[in-house]
């Protein structure tokens, strides 16, 4: 169990509980915006289910769950204030004001909620090193109600948790899969809960550690590189059987072309003078770029850029053939 994990630890330092606000750059950019939590509770309507008028579990209620699963799990540690990022706004407007002119509305008049919101909270007293630079432990999750049926009858809602790491750096969030639930099914606030809890506690952050600690043993060469992206751009155009038995790309072409840019201009993880690049550099790359998805498939690819480079790593360290490099 993680909390096994913590206790093991002779890094992590334990100070009194306490709440930490922290601003720094966003670990998801896209079309999203920065709110607060109270914004959701106190200015935002819950979209119910339209038949039977049920409501669904609001954004807010996803985050406080979250906070109250980490503090009973990494009690004695610093909690952060949730990250609240979100984007597609759905506007509407109070009965009294039907028929009345956009221009002319009141505040108190308008309606809002957002389709999709993804939020990160950091355990600040639970950090590692990784190639010099500072990591995190991180929970966070996403809701996106256009996964929904909301013109149905109350039914089972839908999910996205993780757990992993956050690079101080940049802010590129470090997820695992096993680290990450693509599709958390619940039925109620409690079954939310016990899902969390039951995740965060299957999680193997040593493991997790491990590999990381691993990617900047191995690096590419210019022309290694080169090849990488080529491969990637001929991804999409495979067949479903040649896909199936190669790794796993979701990362788009706009993407692809943000890592081959990054590759010489970024500050943090750019080339060395010989052109060569390791893994870690390379990982954070990908998930930098993938930084410009939307938020319902921006874990999903984040976590395949994990998995991408821990390929490529395996296969340089096992003089194994890869299709990204042939």
């Amino acid at each position: 169990m993680i909390q096994n994990q913590i206790n093991n630890s002779e890094q992590l330092i334990v100070p009194e509980i306490e709440v930490v606000s922290t601003t720094k750059k966003p670990f998801i950019e896209a079309n999203t915006k920065a709110v607060k939590l109270v914004h959701l509770k106190k200015d935002c309507t819950i979209p119910v289910f339209s038949k039977d008028n049920e409501c669904t579990i609001a954004h807010q209620e996803f985050i406080d769950i979250a906070q109250e699963c980490a503090s009973n799990i990494f009690s004695g540690h610093s909690i952060s204030i949730p990250e609240v990022r979100v984007s597609h706004v759905v506007k509407g407007r109070i009965p009294s004001a039907i028929g009345k002119p956009v221009k002319e509305l009141l505040e108190h008049e308008k309606t809002i909620y957002y389709e999709r919101m993804m939020f990160a909270i950091e355990i600040p007293t639970i950090s590692e090193n990784v190639y010099g630079q500072s990591l995190k432990l991180t929970i966070g999750g996403v809701r996106a109600y256009n996964q929904e049926n909301l013109y149905s009858k109350k039914s089972i809602e839908k999910f996205k948790f993780f757990i992993g790491f956050k690079n101080m750096v940049c802010c590129n969030l470090c997820v695992s899969s096993d680290g990450y639930v693509e599709e958390l099914k619940v039925s109620s606030v409690l079954d939310l809960k016990n899902k969390i809890m039951e995740l965060i506690g299957n999680y193997s952050m040593q493991t997790h550690l491990n590999a990381m600690r691993e990617l900047p043993n191995h690096s590419l060469t210019e022309k290694q590189f080169a090849q990488f992206l080529g491969r990637c751009r001929l991804y999409n155009y495979l067949s479903k059987e040649e896909k199936a038995a190669i790794p796993l790309l979701s990362l788009t072409d706009g993407q692809l072309n943000m890592v081959a840019r990054d590759y010489y201009q970024d500050e943090s993880f750019c080339k060395d003078q010989e052109g060569n690049i390791n893994m870690w550099k390379l990982f954070n790359l990908l998930t930098g770029a993938n930084k410009s998805s939307y938020i319902d498939s921006f874990l999903g690819r984040n976590v395949n850029a994990f998995e991408i480079v821990q390929s490529l790593g395996n296969s340089i360290k096992n003089k194994e053939r890869h299709w990204f490099l042939n």
